[in-house]
C-alpha cells in the first residue's frame, strides 16, 4: 500500500525549513562542507540548506514522484537526489569532503506498529535494536517511532566524526535519542532540543522539536540536554540529565531522593482491544455494550472497571462501567465458558468478528476471546491505581462495595492489597507533596503517557517512609479533602509489613 500515513508523511513547509537552516547558520554557526537529507520528501530542506553554500548536497527519498519534484525545482549541480530506501542505504560513503557534515531533515512521524497494522513494507529490518528482554520485546515496550530508529541509525553511521545532526521529531523521541547516546557511550559535544509549535507548522497536536546533536571524534560526552524555544532561542528554558541509566529533569526546586526500585511490582490493567463488546455500562440496572445493545449475561466474570480518565478522586468504590474478564491468566483456555456461563459464551460468539479483527500479535494462536494483562494480581480486592495519562497524577484506592475485584484498563497501573487500611496508607504516601514533587522530577509531561510502569517502578517506598511522618500523611488527607482516617498505628503496621515481607501484594 502507499499513502501519507504509511510514510509518516508531514512535509516541512518551505518557510519553516528556511527558518531552521538560518537558525543553524546564525545561532549555531554551522558551516558544512556537505549536507545530507536522508528522507528528503519534496526537497524543502535540501532547497533551504543551499543557504550554507556547501560543496555537495545529497537527498535520499524512497518515493519516485517526490524525487522528480526535487529534481525539477532544485537546479543546482551540487545537489544529487537519490531514489532509494533509507533502511538499505548508507549516505556517508557518498561524501567527498567530510570536514563538516550536516545531516538535516524531517524523518517519518509514525511508529513501527502503525506501519505493521497498515500492512506497510516501509519498515526497517525487524531487530530488537534497544536490546529489550522478555515480554517487553513483543509488547508495547518494543513499539518505537520510525523517526527514532532513523536518527539512531544516522548516529551509528556518523559516530566518531564531527557531524552535526539536526532533525525534526517529537520531543519524546529527542529524549530517547539523548538517552541512547549516553547509554551507548557515543561521543558528542552537545545534544539540545529546540521546541516549536507543531500545530502551527504541521497542523497536528504533538510536542515537537528540532533535535540538535553535535557528534565528535574526541572522547567527550555532555551530561545535560538543554531545551530552547524557537520563539526565544537564546535562553535555556529547561534542562534534563542522565544518571544511572535514566533521564531526569533538572529543576531549581529541591526534591527528595526517592529514586530507586519499588519493593512491589506495579501492574498494568487488562487489555482486550475489543471495547465495543467487552466493556459494558450500567443504565437503570441494565448492562449495555459499546454498540448500544442491551446485554443479558451471567455476572460471574463481569467486574467493575476504572478507565484512565476516571482517576480524579482519591477513593473510588461506586461504578457504572464494567468489563468482561474471560481468563484468570494469559493464554488460559476459555472453552469452560460454554458450559459454565452459556449466556456469556453465546454473547461472545455472537460478536466473534470483533475479536478476530484484532491486529495485535499477542492474540495470535491464543484461545478464543483471550485477554492480556490478567493474572492473580488482577483479582486483588483492594488496589491503588493511577492513570498513565494524567499530567497531575492522582493515586486512587479502588474497591467495590459488593466485594468484587475492580479492574483497570491497560492505560492504567496499580498495586494490589488485601486490606483497605494498607491500600489507604499507600495512597496517601503516593499523593503526598514530597512524592508528587519527586515524580515531577522524573517525568516529562509532554509525553503521551507521562506515567508508565518504568516510571512508577522507580518510586522507592522504603526511602519515602524514612522521610515522611504520620503528620504529613494527615496533611495529605487534608489536601485531598478526606476526613481524618489514617493513624500512627496504621502507618506503623504498613511499615512493619513491608519490612518483614508480609504485605500481601500480587
Amino acid at each position: 500500500m502507499s499513502g501519507r500515513r504509511e510514510y509518516g508523511d508531514y512535509q516541512t513547509p518551505i518557510h519553516f525549513a528556511e527558518k531552521v537552516c538560518l537558525y543553524l547558520r546564525d545561532y549555531r554557526h554551522i558551516q558544512p562542507t556537505a549536507v545530507v537529507e536522508p528522507t528528503c520528501g519534496i526537497g524543502n530542506f535540501v532547497q533551504s540548506s543551499l543557504v550554507f553554500d556547501a560543496e555537495e548536497y545529497y537527498g535520499i527519498e524512497i518515493k519516485t514522484e517526490y524525487c522528480k519534484v526535487c529534481r525539477e525545482k532544485i537546479k543546482d549541480s551540487r545537489v544529487r537526489i537519490i531514489n532509494s530506501d533509507f533502511f538499505s542505504f548508507l549516505s556517508k560513503p557518498l561524501i567527498k569532503n567530510s570536514s563538516q557534515i550536516l545531516v538535516i531533515g524531517n524523518p517519518p512521524w509514525v511508529t513501527n506498529s502503525t506501519l505493521s497494522v497498515l500492512g506497510s513494507n516501509n519498515l526497517p529490518i525487524k531487530t530488537n535494536f534497544k536490546d529489550l528482554k522478555g515480554i517487553d520485546a513483543i509488547t508495547g515496550a518494543s513499539n518505537f517511532d520510525i523517526c527514532e530508529y532513523i536518527i539512531l541509525q544516522l548516529v551509528n553511521e556518523y559516530k566518531n566524526t564531527n557531524t552535526f545532526i539536526a532533525m525534526l521529531c517529537k520531543t519524546s523521541v529527542a529524549r530517547n535519542v539523548f538517552k541512547e547516546l549516553k547509554r551507548n557511550y557515543i561521543a558528542f559535544e552537545c545534544c539540545d532540543i529546540l521546541e516549536f509549535d507543531a500545530a502551527r507548522v504541521f497542523g497536528i497536536s504533538a510536542s515537537a522539536c528540532v533535535l540538535l546533536v553535535q557528534l565528535s571524534d574526541k572522547d567527550v560526552s555532555s551530561d545535560v540536554c538543554n531545551i530552547f524555544s524557537f520563539d526565544n532561542p537564546a535562553i535555556i528554558k529547561a534542562q534534563f540529565g542522565f544518571s544511572n541509566g535514566r533521564i531526569y529533569n533538572i529543576s531549581e526546586t529541591v526534591t527528595e531522593d526517592f529514586d530507586g526500585r519499588c519493593c512491589f511490582e506495579w501492574r498494568q490493567g487488562v487489555k482486550h482491544d475489543c471495547s465495543k463488546v467487552m466493556e459494558l455500562t450500567l443504565y437503570n440496572d441494565v448492562l449495555q455494550n459499546g454498540k448500544k445493545e442491551m446485554v443479558d449475561i451471567e455476572t460471574d466474570i463481569v467486574f467493575p472497571l476504572v478507565k484512565s480518565s476516571m482517576f480524579k478522586v482519591p477513593i473510588l468504590h461506586n461504578f457504572s462501567k464494567y468489563v468482561i474478564v474471560t481468563q484468570k491468566k494469559s493464554r488460559e483456555e476459555t472453552g469452560y465458558l460454554k458450559y459454565k456461563l452459556p449466556k456469556t459464551w453465546k454473547y461472545l460468539n455472537d460478536n466473534k468478528e470483533f475479536f478476530e479483527s484484532r491486529k495485535s500479535s499477542i492474540y495470535r494462536d491464543a484461545p478464543s476471546f483471550s485477554m492480556f494483562g490478567v493474572g492473580d494480581y488482577s483479582y486483588s480486592q483492594y488496589k491503588v491505581g493511577v492513570s498513565g495519562f494524567n499530567k497531575q497524577p492522582i493515586f486512587s484506592v479502588l474497591y467495590s462495595d459488593d466485594g468484587k475485584p475492580v479492574m483497570v484498563d491497560d492505560t492504567s497501573y496499580f498495586l494490589g492489597f488485601d486490606s483497605f487500611d494498607m491500600a489507604y496508607v499507600a495512597m496517601l504516601l503516593l499523593n503526598s507533596r514530597k512524592v508528587q514533587n519527586f515524580l515531577k522530577s522524573i517525568t516529562f509531561l509532554d509525553a503521551k503517557r507521562p506515567y508508565t510502569k518504568k516510571i512508577l517502578e522507580r518510586i522507592n517506598l522504603d526511602k519515602i517512609m524514612d522521610c515522611l511522618t504520620n503528620d504529613e500523611l494527615e496533611q495529605t488527607e487534608h489536601d485531598l479533602n478526606l476526613d481524618k482516617y489514617v493513624t500512627e498505628s496504621m502507618y506503623d503496621k504498613f511499615r512493619a509489613s513491608i519490612q518483614i515481607g508480609q504485605l500481601s501484594f500480587n
